[in-house]
């Protein structure tokens, strides 16, 4: 009836959240970027892919804004990716894909932030839920830990897709 439902409101207010924390709104000034993330083929991991790939787009769109001189530095201040991590058959298990994702004991989605200066990778949102049993601290640890070395390998990939590493100049 023309109304999005729940789930998706959620998805899009996740997906802005995560590319707004990588942006100096400031820099960006008085303007509206609309990132339409349309997931092709949906077999779990559609929330972190959508992040990674409109932080690409939002690159890539800030990046000519930049060129053509309509602002005058770039916005991102980090590049920005999720994934997701979860526990099937008690093994931490990362980047699930729906038949995992749908019965995983704990499902968890991780989103970070990693400086284009440098430094450490923090975190933006941590979604996390146990299915069926209830999971440690420990457990918890294992697969930030897990994740971490996911996004740390994403983020190497985007930093060799841009051209142009944002706020470098």
């Amino acid at each position: 009836k023309g109304k999005q439902s729940g789930r998706t409101v959620e998805i899009q207010r996740l997906i802005g959240r995560s590319l707004r924390a990588a942006c100096d709104m400031g820099a960006l000034g008085e303007r509206q970027v609309v990132v339409d993330c349309d997931v092709l083929q949906a077999d779990g991991g559609t929330r972190t892919a959508s992040i990674c790939g409109g932080f690409i787009a939002l690159h890539d769109a800030l990046t000519r804004l930049v060129q053509s001189g309509s602002i005058a530095r770039h916005p991102l201040h980090s590049f920005c990716a999720a994934i997701s991590v979860g526990v099937c058959g008690g093994v931490p298990v990362l980047d699930l894909p729906y038949v995992e994702d749908s019965t995983a004991e704990v499902d968890m989605n991780v989103v970070m932030l990693r400086p284009v200066s440098g430094g450490e990778a923090r975190y933006v949102e941590v979604q996390g839920t146990a299915e069926g049993l209830s999971f440690s601290r420990g457990e918890l640890d294992d697969l930030l830990g897990l994740a971490e070395r996911g996004l740390g390998r994403i983020f190497d990939l985007q930093s060799q897709l841009l051209a142009e590493s944002p706020s470098s100049r």
